[in-house]
Parts: structure tokens; sequence; C-alpha cells
């Protein structure tokens, strides 16, 4: 299949908003693809590459050459190229990764530009998540929903289920342990009332900041994937090691990686996923026991056999609560235990892999700062045209700002027509990437901690930053300080 042809169907799906259009878009798509062209071609329209990441950042994507004037890429020929350019290393390769880019970016028109562009720097905003293109596997594949999301449910790649789909046997994805499978997320709740308005009775954790991790067991092999199921194995020695030692023959298990401080108190994340860091394993569910796969089961049955499997010191606690005053006190004990919120699960709901559910709500505490517009990058897929990204400055008493991040999320069209007006009439330097603007403007930005950086000169970001509204009543000396910032940093 050409590449352009992918191309134009994420532009088709970025301005479409009924979801059956959509579906129906994709699922065309899918069907010209051919069999070795499928795992990759799936990736692409939901916006990401088959190698996840290939080491091309915006530094690479700065000095392009212009576009070809007709399409002559294939999505095998991009998957090919983009795979040569992830596998350079050593001296000089990144030098030699700048000029493979440039060369594949030559061969493509305006259109595959933009949406390689989107997919190297992770953009392409179309609304192909993942609900939508699995329905569009089914459609093309001409399978029941339900059993591709099964599929999608034990194989964890909507990539291999596609495939699969499309031109093999979907029968033969099963639960296997050493395969990881997709997460179960947990949606936002507002607080734990509301949480408990819509689950009750109820379990509630403490929800660590670490890194999620699903370690498989089978005899004394020993596997551990992220929550993107990168296999981590090789990294986390301590985590194979506490798997090995629990009395069981075959096991998966899913929790979370986390270090302590000497005081036993959980380390800032950036301090957890450090190179060379000692992670330890706690654990909060088990999706498969000795021979029977448990995803089925109520989370209730899933917790006794975790109980008597994995030993307290690896496991995270857990306290079942029927009223909001309960699980407020439950929330309290998590916050002074240095952990970042808490997880209010249902007890008689079954594993939803992959999926972001009402079964599992997060309650984490809301932090907001008001901070001034230094700048702005133009937005790419369906923020094509408009103002996007913005580059967010707290206010130096000594005079200035002080940038802390970025971020982009958040926005309506509305907001984000309103802002680009906003922004061009500020602007003092305009390039073909970024907008830099007056620091007039003031904006109320949620966040969910403060960390330590050396990216930004203040030696701190915002994580999971997201705009809540513009502050027109406020003037720039009105925003944050920096140093008000900095005293939220652990």
């Amino acid at each position: 299949m050409e590449f352009a042809q992918l191309a134009a169907t994420s532009a088709a799906v970025a301005v479409t908003a009924a979801r059956k259009r959509k579906i129906a878009l994709l699922a065309g798509a899918l069907r010209g693809l051919s069999p070795e062209e499928t795992v990759p071609g799936t990736a692409y329209l939901a916006g990401e590459l088959r190698q996840r990441q290939i080491g091309v950042g915006w530094a690479s994507l700065r000095d392009l050459p212009p576009p070809a004037e007709v399409p002559t890429l294939t999505v095998a020929g991009v998957d090919a190229a983009l795979q040569a350019v992830g596998d350079l290393s050593g001296p000089g390769s990144q030098q030699a990764k700048r000029d493979a880019v440039a060369a594949l970016f030559g061969r493509a028109t305006a259109d595959e530009q933009a949406f390689l562009r989107g997919l190297l720097t992770g953009e392409v905003r179309q609304g192909a998540l993942t609900g939508v293109l699995t329905d569009a596997v089914a459609l093309a594949a001409g399978r029941p929903v339900a059993d591709v999301r099964r599929a999608l449910l034990l194989a964890g790649d909507l990539r291999q289920v596609a495939a699969e789909a499309l031109h093999g046997d979907l029968g033969t994805i099963r639960l296997a342990v050493g395969r990881p499978l997709a997460p179960m997320l947990a949606s936002p709740a507002s607080d734990v009332a509301d949480a408990l308005g819509r689950i009750s009775p109820a379990a509630v954790e403490p929800k660590l900041d670490g890194i999620r991790i699903q370690a498989h067991r089978d005899g004394d092999d020993v596997a551990v994937f992220s929550r993107s199921l990168d296999d981590l194995t090789a990294r986390v020695p301590e985590v194979v090691a506490v798997v090995r030692s629990l009395h069981v023959r075959s096991v998966i298990l899913d929790g979370e990686g986390l270090g302590l401080a000497d005081s036993g108190r959980p380390l800032p994340f950036q301090d957890t996923v450090r190179k060379g860091g000692v992670l330890l394993p706690y654990f909060f569910d088990v999706l498969h026991h000795d021979g029977d796969d448990l995803v089925d089961e109520p989370a209730a049955w899933r917790f006794g056999v975790l109980d008597a499997l994995v030993p307290d010191g690896h496991r995270v606690g857990r306290t079942i609560v029927d009223t909001p005053e309960e699980a407020g006190q439950a929330f309290r004990a998590a916050l002074d235990a240095g952990q970042e919120g808490v997880v209010v699960k249902d007890l008689t709901s079954g594993y939803d892999a992959g999926r972001r559910g009402g079964a599992w709500l997060k309650v984490k505490p809301r932090h907001t700062l008001d901070l001034v517009v230094l700048a702005a990058e133009w937005g790419h897929g369906r923020r094509q045209g408009w103002l996007s990204n913005l580059h967010l400055g707290a206010r130096d008493p000594e005079g200035g700002f002080v940038m802390l991040g970025k971020t982009f999320k958040g926005m309506t069209d509305e907001v984000l027509r309103w802002q680009t007006e906003r922004l061009r009439a500020l602007a003092t330097d305009e390039t073909e990437w970024v907008v830099h603007v007056r620091p007039e403007l003031v904006v109320e930005i949620a966040f969910d901690g403060v960390q330590r950086s050396t990216r930004y000169p203040g030696g701190v970001a915002l994580r999971f930053a997201r705009v809540l509204r513009y502050r027109e009543d406020k003037r720039p000396a009105d925003a944050d300080t920096i140093e008000a910032v900095r005293a939220l940093s652990p």
C-alpha cells in the first residue's frame, strides 16, 4: 500500500466527528494492507511507530528537505527505513540518523511529511483511539467485535490482533505466560466521595508513583514487562528475585516497581526510574495462577489468591470501605505515607485488560498554578494551523519568567482558536515551529506534581500539566513564583 493512502486516511479521520465514519475510514485502510504491512500499518493508524521509539526527536526534524511532488513511499518501505534509523548506534549515529531521516522526508510528499512528523513526535491527534481502531479491525476482518476485543485483552497488542484477524487465525490468541497483556487502567474521579458514589462497597489501595510492571513466571523462567509491554527483565533483578521466590509454578502478577528512601518512604518518580536504581515490586493483582486464568474472576476472588501467594512486604495494601468517610481516611493515610493518591476498585469486576473503564477509579489531589505563556508551538494532525503546545513560565521575583515546561493538554477547539489569535497578536518572533510572545497572558495549569529537572533553567518541571482556563482577570505580576513551584518539589 502507498504510504500516502494511510496519510490521507489519518487526515480524514482527524476531521471526522462521527465514530462510525471514523471506523469505516480506518477499516478501509486496514483492508488495503498486505500481510507484511498490517503490523506497521495498524501502528501508524494508531498514531505510533511499530518500533515505538527510534531515537529521533525534534532536533532531527528542524532542517528537512522540501517535499516530493509525487508519492513513491510504501508502508513497508517506510517501516524498513524507520527500522534502519532505529538500528543506528555508536559514534556518529546521531548525524547518521538525521541524514537518514532527511532522506526519508525528501521522498515524501507534503501530506506524507506531515504524517511522518506526527508519528515521530507522537502528535498524530486524529481520534483513532484504541476502542475505535479495535472496532475498525473487526469491521475490516468481518469478525465479531467481541471476539476482537477479547483477543486484544489476551494479546495486549492491537497490531498482532489485526494481523491475526485480517490474515491469520484469531483463535490462536490466548492468554500465555511470558506474553504481556495490556494492563487494566483507572479512570479519574474528582474525589473519594465521587468514587464511592459509583463503586460501593469497594477496595481502596494506595496509588504508588512508580513504574507499572507485569511479572510472568513459568517454572524458573521470569519475565517482567512495562506498561507499554517492553521487556524490563534485565533491568529489574530485584523484581525477578522476588517473583522467583514465590511458591508457585506459573503466575502473572500486576503491580508497581518503586524505589524507597532509607526512611522507607517512596522516592520521587524520577529517582525511581533513574538508571541503576533499585526497583522493588509491590503487586496488587494476579491474572494467572498455576494453570488457571483469572482475568474473568471477580476482583475479590483475585485478591484472595494474591494475598495467599505474595507476602505483605511485596503487596499493595488494601482497605475495604463502605462509606466516603472510610475512603477519606484511606486517602489521607496514602498521602501521609508519601503516595500520590488512591485507586478505588470494584470488588465484583473482572480484569478489563487494556481498557480504562469504571471499575477502577483513581483519586489524586489536584495542584494548580497561575503561569505565564512564553511561547507556543504550531500543532499537527487535527491541530494543524493552530498554536497548540504552550511554553509555561513562573515569575522570577528578580525580574522575568522561568520556563517550567510545555503542555498541549486540556484545550478545546474553541480555546485553540482563541489562543492562536490572541498569541499571534502578542508575537515577538515567529518561525515555522514556534511563536514567541510577550509574557502577558496568564493561564491556570493543573498538574500532578513537580520534579527536579536539568532540562529547564528553573531546575524543576511540572508532571502531567494541563490547561484549566485562561485568567484574563490576572496580570503577569499575579503569576506564581519560581520559589513557590520549587517548594512543591520533593
